[in-house]
C-alpha cells in the first residue's frame, strides 16, 4: 500500500513541480519495499521452521 501511495505522491510532485511531495513519494515507496522485505524474511523463517519441524517428525 505504501508503494502505491508513494507512486501517486511522486507523480503529483513531478507534475506540479513540488519537490517535497516527490521526495515524500519516494520515501513512501522505500518504506513499502522495506515492509515487503521484512514480510519476506518472516515467510522464509516460517518455512525453515516448518521444514525443521517436519524433519523431526520423520
Amino acid at each position: 500500500m505504501d508503494k502505491l501511495k508513494g507512486k501517486g505522491k511522486e507523480a503529483v510532485g513531478k507534475l506540479t513541480g513540488d519537490h517535497r511531495k516527490e521526495a515524500e513519494g519516494k520515501a513512501d515507496q522505500a518504506k513499502g519495499r522495506a515492509k515487503d522485505a521484512v514480510d519476506e524474511v518472516g515467510d522464509r523463517a516460517k518455512g525453515v521452521k516448518d521444514s525443521l519441524r517436519s524433519d523431526d517428525d520423520a
